[in-house]
């Protein structure tokens, strides 16, 4: 099961060991990598004179990059034969660093067994679109084969744990023919759980609890619990019909959606388990405890357990059912587990004796928390322009640091004495997409990020922010500045017809603000129409040098995508003991399980216990 290859790694490199040798080289050496890469913001683009292209961007790159246009760029950067004629015009250290990102890039590009996704049946489907169809699809299938190649070798799985199981569409593909998994759904969110129970009923994994009414008597019992002024033209006359209500039990008003739903374990048939646990690590006992006391929920809230035969038993005899699998056999699961969530379920692997495998495909890295701190979690007061993937940051409080954060391995915390270390804005650009780009949808962010830029410049002359001078460790400036951040999120569509409309429409949504709303109210209330137009006539022209350098950034983000996903792989191979021998884990890779033009996020990481 296993790929020849344990990382997706370029043919450049002999072996896996070269090519993780080489990112960390590359990752600690470049600054001009550093720069682009969590150094820079898409706010402070206009905010320096000169602008932030002159000030980053190598003096020899910036006319032939600025002759360009967009989509050639991207060609340039990702697709093009470099040793080509039309690009042997390019500056040689511009070809140089275009290709140490290329070569430290993993490669993205799905494989799949089959020439076509596995077909999903209409009531597994419900509730999934294009993309979520081809990620489930050829994720069950991918993890089912894992889970058959590691019963080759031992006992067979028994249970599959979906962290972060969301709506469950996977765990009811698993749950589902021709699969028939046992499924742990394990989900923070309660709300999440119950819509998942809906769409397993339609699914027919399980089967809402029936309540036998009286219809003309339940219309009555609800009428009764409304007044006069909220009752419609019909509930009016059932009134007036006076219908006696029995007093001799309590009317279940309850809707469908909360009705029990009930689960029937059956041999040789796939189930699903919910449990409500927010996960703060990997370990599993909670879940584990759970899974050997299997309940059920039956009618009017109370907990029996149904035999395969549809009749309610006694919880020891369905549990002495269950109890033929009697020796658990877990694998971890989850498809785009967000931030820590990865991470905890990589090391699930270790700290629990009852998980046997794992296969998890993280997203969201600027949800991860930080090992080294403080957390640049939330807001991104960028550090200087090394500190921001290499260097150690005096400030730092360690007892902000979060050992369930970046990095996982020691090879990555290590390296060079300080290690390497990822802030917020460099995890945010790791979730770009930029082969996916088209013209258009190019056109319409950069627009975007050129009216955010901008508008940062408006809120600097309005007394709304101020520079931050950044300084070294020894409290020296370091020539580097950026502005505080002020987060707007999204706006309406027709915000972003104009600038002027964009102002407009980001001023009225920030005045209601509680903490920052006066302040801006105070500052912004006098600019007129005129003034904006003029800031966008002013600064159009260099419109052209952001999608630039945003294009390099998220070209180069590449490689910290793939920092992170290598990290992960190596804090499973240092688990594998010295020569394979006294180690936990017996085997672990990442290979791509998507096609990255409908799921970007697509390579999982893969242990398997000794």
């Amino acid at each position: 099961m296993a790929p020849i290859k344990p990382l997706p790694h370029s043919p450049e490199f002999q072996n896996a060991d070269e090519y993780v040798d080489s990112l960390l080289k590359f990752c600690a050496a470049s600054t001009v990598f550093q720069t682009l890469c969590g150094g820079v913001h898409i706010l402070d683009f206009f905010t320096r004179e000169p602008s932030l292209f002159h000030s980053v961007i190598p003096e020899d790159w910036r006319e032939w990059l600025m002759a360009r246009d967009s989509m050639a760029l991207l060609d340039f950067l990702m697709r093009d034969d470099l040793s080509s004629s039309h690009a042997n015009d390019a500056p040689a250290s511009l070809l140089k660093y275009v290709h140490d990102i290329r070569r430290h890039s993993l490669d993205r590009t799905y494989r799949r067994e089959s020439t076509k996704d596995a077909k999903l049946p209409l009531h597994v489907a419900v509730g999934m679109n294009i993309k979520k169809t081809h990620e489930v699809s050829n994720f069950a299938n991918y993890v089912s084969r894992v889970a058959d190649s590691v019963s080759e070798n031992g006992k067979e799985i028994t249970h599959f744990v979906d962290f972060g199981s969301g709506q469950n569409y996977l765990g009811r593909t698993l749950a589902s023919p021709p699969y028939n998994k046992h499924i742990i759904a394990v989900e923070s969110k309660e709300l999440n759980i119950n819509g998942a129970k809906g769409m397993d009923v339609m699914a027919g994994l399980a089967k809402r609890e029936k309540v036998m009414r009286n219809k003309k008597i339940h219309r009555a019992q609800l009428d009764s619990l409304k007044s006069e002024e909220e009752l419609n033209e019909k509930a009016l006359r059932r009134k007036g019909r006076k219908i006696e209500l029995p007093d001799d039990s309590e009317a279940d008003l309850r809707p469908v959606s909360a009705l029990n739903t009930i689960y029937t374990p059956e041999e040789g048939k796939g189930y699903v388990q919910y449990v409500e646990h927010v996960v703060k690590d990997g370990n599993l006992d909670n879940v584990v405890e759970q899974i050997e006391r299997l309940k059920i929920a039956g009618p009017n809230g109370a907990l029996t357990l149904v035999n395969g035969d549809g009749i309610a038993t006694k919880a020891e005899d369905t549990l002495a059912e269950i109890a033929k699998e009697e020796d658990l056999r877990l694998m971890a699961i989850s498809i785009h587990s967000c931030g820590n969530l990865s991470h905890h379920g990589i090391r699930s692997l270790l700290l629990n004796p009852s998980v046997h495998a794992i296969a998890i495909v993280g997203c969201c890295y600027n949800l991860l928390t930080e090992r080294f701190g403080p957390s640049t979690y939330k807001l991104p007061t960028l550090r200087p322009n090394l500190t921001a993937i290499n260097s150690v940051d005096s400030s730092r409080n360690i007892h902000a640091s979060d050992n369930h954060g970046f990095p996982m391995s020691e090879t990555v915390a290590t390296h060079g004495g300080e290690g390497l270390r990822l802030n917020i804005t460099s995890r945010m650009m790791a979730v770009q997409a930029p082969q996916n780009w088209t013209e258009k949808e190019s056109d319409s962010f950069f627009t975007r990020h050129f009216y955010r830029a901008l508008l940062q410049r408006v809120f600097l002359d309005y007394g709304v922010v101020k520079k931050i001078i950044q300084k070294d460790e020894n409290g020296n400036p370091t020539g580097m500045e950026n502005t505080e951040a002020v987060i707007i999120g999204s706006l309406r569509k027709g915000c972003y017809g104009s600038f002027k409309a964009y102002v407009r429409g980001a001023l009225e949504k920030m005045t209601l603000d509680p903490e920052r709303g006066e302040k801006i109210t105070s500052k912004m209330s006098a600019i007129t129409d005129q003034e904006i137009e003029e800031y966008d006539v002013k600064y159009r022209e260099l419109k052209k040098e952001l999608s630039v350098g945003w294009s390099l950034m998220a070209f180069s983000a590449g490689v910290v995508e793939s920092l992170i996903v290598v990290d992960r792989w190596l804090f499973l191979k240092e688990h594998m003991g010295k020569d394979g021998v006294d180690g936990v884990v017996g085997d672990c890779w990442v290979e791509a399980v998507f096609d990255y033009g409908l799921s970007p996020r697509n390579l999982v990481v893969v242990g398997v216990k000794k």
